[in-house]
């Protein structure tokens, strides 16, 4: 992909995402009413796309449960701002090992390993414009365990999110990710005008350093359409990067819990920054239904009750 600024910019708030970060800030929403009002906050304000988890409304701890889901996208959809819908759909493939010695059986804590279309159960039911597809396999540092997406699985994953006409933001955690992407796009299980997040800075995966982040811009095909964010401090400086390697923005408590040193942020004094950032690079913010006709969206009605 060639270097070229993007004058067209959309930005996408990642909301409350599933890392432990519960009870290191006061603003990561927990409940659904809290996580649609942060993200309604965060549209006001300039985002285009709202990236969605879901947490335990007491403990805060991530979830899959699909009636918290339902309850924030009705929120959402119900809301007087517009705003495009994005699912995560990254749950239910996490494998933690036992010591080294004696890795197997798995452990009960942490690991929670289900079907692909028990991962997709409520991207069936709550049909958002946008869920995520994490296209690879590959260790974290927050915790000793193993993000488990087999190429079976995401090709199984892959094609019934096509099948239910939501748009996949495949999630590129380093440059392999992004050479499956295009095998499932040359497939067929992904349709070739695909989105793409380039995620820098997530032990350990890609680095956040400006030679990798190039190599992954630039093994992204010149008709998709791609996104990029890295973690704490370096968020903001990666919105400017990636608006100038030709990209979109990605912020969002999900990654970054700070506004300054020592100034926890909200969701929407996130966007606003970044915003501000995109808007001094000379270029524009475009909205919800710019977006749609960008990514060949269909705007959802609220879900029947």
């Amino acid at each position: 992909m060639p270097l070229e600024m993007n004058r067209e910019v959309f930005i996408t708030c990642a909301v409350t995402g599933s890392g432990s970060t519960q009870d290191r800030s006061p603003h990561v929403p927990r409940s659904p009413k809290e996580i649609a009002e942060s993200a309604i906050a965060a549209a006001k304000a300039g985002a285009a796309v709202v990236h969605c988890h879901v947490r335990d409304p007491e403990t805060g701890v991530p979830s899959r449960d699909l009636a918290l889901y339902r309850e924030v996208t009705d929120r959402i959809r119900d809301a007087e701002v517009d705003v495009v819908l994005n699912l995560t759909a990254g749950m239910g493939g996490d494998m933690v090992f036992g010591d080294t010695e004696n890795p197997l059986p798995l452990q009960d804590a942490g690991t929670d390993m289900i079907g692909a279309s028990a991962r997709v159960a409520h991207v069936a039911e709550c049909l958002p414009e946008i869920c995520t597809l994490d296209c690879g396999t590959m260790n974290f540092a927050e915790a000793d365990y193993v993000m488990t997406n087999t190429p079976g699985m995401l090709r199984a994953m892959g094609k019934m999110m096509t099948d239910l006409g939501v748009k996949p933001e495949i999630e590129a955690f380093d440059t392999g990710h992004l050479w499956f992407a295009k095998q499932l796009v040359k497939e067929g299980v992904l349709e070739p005008n695909a989105l793409v997040q380039l995620c820098m800075g997530v032990p350990w995966g890609a680095p956040d350093d400006l030679n990798t982040f190039m190599a992954m811009v630039n093994n992204v095909p010149d008709d998709w359409t791609f996104s990029a964010f890295s973690l704490g401090r370096n968020q903001m400086a990666y919105a400017a990067a990636a608006v100038l390697a030709g990209g979109n923005v990605r912020v969002g408590l999900e990654d970054n819990l700070w506004l300054g040193k020592g100034e926890l942020a909200q969701n929407w004094q996130l966007v606003e920054r970044a915003a501000d950032i995109v808007t001094n690079m000379g270029a524009r913010v475009i909205g919800p239904d710019e977006v749609r006709e960008k990514l060949g969206l269909v705007k959802r009605a609220p879900v029947a009750k």
